[in-house]
């Protein structure tokens, strides 16, 4: 029709909003057209309509400043957005009605953007580990958990028994804390959550401890997901890998609440382990941004470090010696039993190392890694 359609609602909070079309432009002429209501349910009143009554079939509420088709509707909706054409004056032609309804079907799809997300129940056991998948998709079981033994963490020692008795306190039932796994790259701490998740099931007995992995992109679904954990009567680890935030960044503050200091607090059944390259979760020029431009620098920086302090448990996890790469080489070697001499071992491991730039147990991995492919063994 080459125009525009016009929507607006009545003002009555706590009852249904009725939207109604009001006018279509042409660059000829200007007619008026059938109304073609929308119902939808608000959570708060919109602001840009006048009190009215609740609008009839043949009544179109009359707005200030109507919204145009595609421009954002005041008022979150509450309940996903139904449509029914109600009524449909004569000369109104099939095209016109098949314009309108191609029109409402955008705006539904763009009202559903701010619907709450669909909260399916999950089966835990399915498996023993999980991703979690916003939306419909919800917790998706991982057939083949991607684990290093724990023999093989190497360098590690203090934090590997910290931890795995933080945990297995956690899944007997007692008290345990949140904890955040932080230092140098590629030194094992997303391993070592894997390698004691996968050790205390062992030591009790089959798979009574889950281990749920929710993505950095999707901490704001955090407390969608503690929602679905809590009647579960499994433990369960919930593991973010690679947590940060940067400047433009406010969803650590619903990390915050979900984790400590919200109404429902965190779930009995459920303990949060986290790994980062920064101690803080933040990169340091935010908190130097914070202290030089803030009113109270001390204020501001306690806001933006208190997020770590949910975390009972500090795991520090610096770079390796040479001694302890290589001996992260050996074991390696041993485990997959790879023949291979001694002597030219050490020495290609060190040029390794150089060529990396870096010592950790991912640069030893990779060597090994390279060196099975050249001797023809898989590392399955």
């Amino acid at each position: 029709t080459g125009g525009r359609l016009c929507i607006c609602g009545s003002y009555k909070h706590g009852s249904p909003f009725w939207f109604g079309h009001g006018a279509v432009k042409s660059s000829k002429r200007r007619k008026s057209v059938a109304p073609v209501l929308v119902r939808a349910e608000y959570s708060h009143p919109p602001v840009n309509c006048k009190p009215q009554a609740p609008v009839a079939r043949d009544h179109i509420a009359k707005c200030e400043k109507p919204h145009l088709l595609g421009a954002s509707v005041n008022g979150m909706l509450s309940l996903r957005l139904k449509t029914a054409i109600l009524d449909r004056r004569p000369g109104l032609s099939d095209e016109a009605v098949s314009a309108l309804n191609q029109k409402l079907d955008q705006l539904i799809a763009a009202v559903e953007k701010f619907a709450p997300l669909a909260c399916p129940d999950a089966d835990l056991a399915l498996g023993e580990a999980f991703v979690w998948h916003p939306g419909p998709a919800g917790l998706q079981p991982v057939d083949r958990v991607n684990r290093v033994a724990m023999p093989l963490l190497k360098g590690i020692d203090q934090v590997r028994d910290i931890l795995h008795e933080n945990t297995l306190r956690f899944a007997n039932g007692v008290a345990a804390n949140n904890a955040l796994l932080w230092g140098a790259r590629g030194m094992g701490k997303s391993s070592l959550v894997k390698a004691v998740h996968a050790s205390v099931n062992a030591a009790r007995g089959g798979n009574q401890l889950k281990l749920v992995e929710i993505h950095r992109e999707d901490i704001a679904t955090l407390p969608v997901l503690l929602n679905l954990l809590r009647p579960k009567h499994e433990k369960i680890i919930l593991f973010c890998d690679d947590l940060s935030f940067d400047s433009d960044d406010t969803s650590y503050k619903s990390l915050k609440a979900a984790l400590d200091g919200g109404v429902e607090g965190r779930p009995a059944n459920v303990i949060f382990y986290a790994t980062s390259n920064r101690r803080h979760l933040m990169a340091r020029e935010m908190i130097e941004n914070e202290r030089s431009t803030a009113i109270n620098p001390a204020e501001a920086v306690e806001e933006k470090v208190s997020l770590s302090d949910r975390f009972g448990l500090w795991l520090g996890f610096h770079k390796c010696s040479q001694d302890e790469y290589l001996d992260m080489i050996e074991g390696y070697v041993a485990h997959y039993r790879l023949k291979y001499p001694a002597s030219k071992l050490r020495a290609e491991a060190l040029e390794w190392a150089t060529t990396r730039g870096a010592r950790s147990g991912r640069v030893a991995w990779q060597f090994v890694s390279d060196l099975a492919g050249r001797l023809g063994k898989s590392l399955d």
